[in-house]
C-alpha cells in the first residue's frame, strides 16, 4: 500500500513539474518570473526568504538599466524622505558618538530638547530605562529609541558636567526640521553668500528667507555655493532659478519616450537682478547642475569650479505597498540650449561609470582644464551671449578652479577617515565650551582673535601615531597643518555657534571660494 502511495506521490510530483516547464515555455514574460519565484520558493532544496527573492529580482532588473534606476528598502525610503522632506519627529538634538557615549553638540533650536532642558555638552546615558551609554549600541539603535510619533514622551537621564547624579529630563517629541541650506551670510561688503546642500521640499522657502535676510543688509551681488550638493527635487531647483530670470525664459525641460516634453520656465516674478557667481564642483549633481546649466545658458551668471557630475536623468519615484520603492528613469533633463549633460554609460556596467571621478583625477582633468575634452557634437551656444558651452558630461564652469592637491594630504586624509580630527575636537569643545562662550562673545570676536592650540594639534598627531598613522615626512606634516589648523578652527566655531559659522571659517581657504570673490571684485 506504501509503495503504491509513493508511487502516486512521485507521479504527481512529475506531473506538476513537466506542467510548470510547459507554462514556462508558453507563458508571457511576466508570467515567466512569476512562475521562476514560485518554482524556487517551492521547489527549492533549501529554504528561502521570498521577499529577498522578489527584492534580487527587482534590483538584477535595474542593474542591466542605467546607473540611476535604483531599489530601495522601507527603511532606506524612510532615510532618504527625511532629507528631502525637510523634518522628522523626534527630540532634536545633534550629536556625537564619543567613546561609546552619547554627547550632545547641539540641541535645535525652539526644538523639545531645548525646551525640555538639555544642553550641549550633555551626555545621554540612558534611554526609557535602557541603557545606551558603553554598551556598544549602534547609532541607528540609538536614534530608533530617541525618535518617535510627535506628542510621545520619552524619558531621559543624562550626565552633566559639575553634577555627581544623573539627571531625569522628560521630553515630549515633536517635529524637528531638516535644513537644506549649510550657510547664508554677507561673505564680503555689498555680496552675499548662500550654501545650497541639497534641494528638498523646503529648500525654495529657506533660500527665499536667507536671501531676503540678505537683500536687508545690503547685498546686491550674490555667490550660490553648490559644492557638493548630489540634487534632489529638480522642481525645488527650478522655483530658485525662476527668482533670477526673466518671464518666458526657459529653466530646463524633460522628454523621454514614455514621457513628453514638460518645460519649466520663469514666470516673471524675478526678485533679484544683481549679479551672480554660482559655484560647482565634481560632486555636484543634478539639481544642482539644472540650476548651473540655467544660469550659464541664460547667461545669467557665471560658472566658477570645476566640472560637475553629469547625470542628466530622471527618476520617477514607484512605491510599494510595504513602503519600498523603484526609482526609475523615465526621462532625460536639458539645460535652456539643449544640452543633456548625462556623462556617457554602458547599461549593466555600473562600475566603470563609478570610477568615473577616479578616472578624471588620474587623467589629471581635476588638476587642469587642458585635460578636459569635449567633441565638436557636444558643443551648444549660451542663449544671449552666445557663448560655447558643452554637453554629455556635467556642467563645465567658466572659470576653472584646480584641485590643490598639496592641500589635502594622505596624512590629512587618514585623519579623517579614522576620525582622529573629530573625536579630538569633540574633546577639546567638551572640556573648554564655558570657558570660550565667556571669552567670545560673538563670532566675530572669536574668528578674529582664536587661534587653534598647538596642544590639541599635537594631541591629533601623536593620537594618530600611536594606531601607526604617521605622515610619510615631515613635509608632508608641514603641508597637512594649515588646513588641519583652519578645519578644527571651523569646527570649534560649528560647536559654538551653527554650520554658517562653520563655512565662514572654511571658505576663506576654499580655492573655489576664493576665485569666486575675485571673479566677483572683476564684474
Amino acid at each position: 500500500m506504501k509503495r503504491k502511495f509513493y508511487t502516486l506521490a512521485a507521479m504527481l510530483l512529475l506531473t506538476a513539474t513537466t506542467l510548470c516547464a510547459q507554462r514556462l515555455r508558453s507563458e508571457s514574460p511576466k508570467a515567466k518570473l512569476q512562475w521562476a519565484e514560485m518554482a524556487i520558493t517551492n521547489l527549492y532544496v533549501d529554504t528561502v526568504n521570498e521577499n529577498k527573492l522578489v527584492e534580487d529580482a527587482i534590483r538584477g532588473m535595474l542593474e542591466k538599466l542605467d546607473p540611476h534606476s535604483t531599489y530601495s528598502t522601507a527603511k532606506e525610503v524612510k532615510a532618504l524622505n527625511e532629507s528631502l522632506e525637510g523634518n522628522f519627529e523626534g527630540i532634536g538634538v545633534q550629536f556625537n558618538m564619543m567613546e561609546d557615549t552619547l554627547v550632545v553638540i547641539q540641541t535645535i533650536a525652539g526644538g523639545p530638547s531645548e525646551r525640555g532642558g538639555i544642553i550641549a555638552g550633555d551626555r545621554i546615558v540612558i534611554v526609557n530605562d535602557t541603557a545606551i551609554a558603553g554598551v556598544k549600541m549602534s547609532k541607528e539603535d540609538i536614534m530608533r529609541r530617541l525618535r518617535g510619533p510627535k506628542g510621545t514622551k520619552v524619558v531621559l537621564k543624562v550626565k552633566r558636567q559639575g553634577f555627581k547624579e544623573l539627571l531625569p529630563f522628560t521630553i515630549v517629541r515633536d517635529v524637528i526640521p531638516v535644513h537644506s541650506l549649510d550657510a547664508s551670510y554677507v561673505i564680503r561688503p555689498g555680496i552675499g553668500y548662500i550654501r545650497i546642500g541639497n534641494f528638498g521640499a523646503t529648500t525654495y522657502n529657506e533660500f527665499s528667507e536667507a536671501l531676503d535676510k540678505l537683500t536687508e543688509q545690503g547685498i546686491t551681488r550674490l555667490i550660490i555655493d553648490l559644492q557638493d550638493n548630489g540634487g534632489g527635487y529638480l522642481q525645488s531647483a527650478a522655483t530658485i532659478i525662476n527668482d533670477f530670470l526673466e518671464r518666458g525664459d526657459m529653466i530646463v525641460y524633460t522628454e523621454g519616450r514614455s514621457n513628453p516634453r514638460m518645460e519649466y520656465r520663469a514666470d516673471g516674478r524675478k526678485r533679484f537682478s544683481g549679479e551672480v557667481v554660482v559655484l560647482i564642483n565634481e560632486f555636484s549633481a543634478s539639481a544642482s547642475e539644472i540650476m548651473a546649466g540655467a544660469f550659464q545658458d541664460q547667461d545669467r551668471g557665471i560658472i566658477v569650479g570645476r566640472r560637475s557630475f553629469g547625470k542628466g536623468l530622471v527618476q520617477r519615484p514607484l512605491e510599494f505597498d510595504d513602503g519600498s520603492m523603484i526609482r526609475l528613469t523615465i526621462a532625460h533633463y536639458y539645460t535652456p540650449s539643449g544640452r543633456c549633460i548625462q556623462k556617457p554609460y554602458t547599461k549593466g556596467n555600473n562600475k566603470d561609470y563609478a570610477r568615473d571621478l577616479d578616472n578624471r583625477l588620474k587623467n589629471g582633468e581635476l588638476m587642469s582644464a587642458d585635460s578636459i575634452h569635449f567633441a565638436d557634437s557636444l558643443k551648444f551656444q549660451t542663449l544671449r551671449e552666445h557663448r560655447t558651452v558643452y554637453g554629455g558630461g556635467g556642467i563645465m564652469p567658466d572659470h576653472f578652479v584646480p584641485l590643490d592637491t598639496t592641500r589635502y594630504t594622505p596624512f590629512h586624509r587618514q585623519l579623517s577617515a579614522k576620525n582622529y580630527i573629530i573625536n579630538a575636537n569633540m574633546r577639546f569643545i567638551d572640556s573648554h565650551r564655558k570657558q570660550l562662550k565667556k571669552q567670545y562673545k560673538t563670532f566675530e570676536e572669536f574668528n578674529h582673535s582664536f587661534e587653534v592650540p598647538q596642544s590639541l594639534i599635537d594631541s591629533i598627531v601623536s593620537k594618530a601615531a600611536e594606531d601607526g598613522v604617521k605622515p610619510a615626512d615631515d613635509d608632508e606634516l608641514t603641508r597637512t597643518l594649515p588646513y588641519l589648523t583652519a578645519q578644527l578652527k571651523a569646527l570649534i566655531a560649528r560647536d559654538l555657534w551653527d554650520m554658517t559659522e562653520y563655512y565662514r571659517v572654511m571658505n576663506e581657504t576654499n580655492p573655489i571660494v576664493l576665485k569666486a570673490l575675485e571673479v566677483m571684485n572683476a564684474l
